[in-house]
């Protein structure tokens, strides 16, 4: 059984920066993917950035987010800088190997 938990959500102003954190513990592939979705209220789930071999961002946070991982903690990183009010989501954590994993969310609010 693999679970993810992730920490690091919260409220900041627009400019500001959060960092996430999601360790996965059980059974996990040494090769796999990490990486971080967003889902904002009536909008569908969207990928921010994923990193296996190498990194892949979407176009909106590119420049902004840094992802990076610890393979000996198997923990995933989303470090998030000059966030925007439209970074505001519950942010998911997400292992794919064999299966496709998600932890339960943690919530990104960006005032203005």
């Amino acid at each position: 059984q693999v679970q993810l938990v992730e920490s690091g959500g919260g409220l900041v102003q627009a400019g500001g920066s959060l960092r996430l954190s999601c360790a996965a513990s059980g059974a996990i592939s040494s090769i796999n993917t990490m990486g971080w979705y967003r889902q904002a209220p009536g909008k569908q789930r969207e990928l921010v950035a994923t990193i296996s071999s190498g990194t892949n961002y979407a176009d909106s946070v590119k420049g902004r987010f840094t992802i990076s991982r610890d393979n000996a903690k198997n923990t995933v990183y989303l470090q998030m800088n000059s966030l925007k009010p439209e970074d505001t989501a519950v942010y998911y954590c997400n292992l794919l190997t064999y299966m496709n994993y998600w932890g339960q969310g943690t919530q990104v609010t960006v005032s203005s």
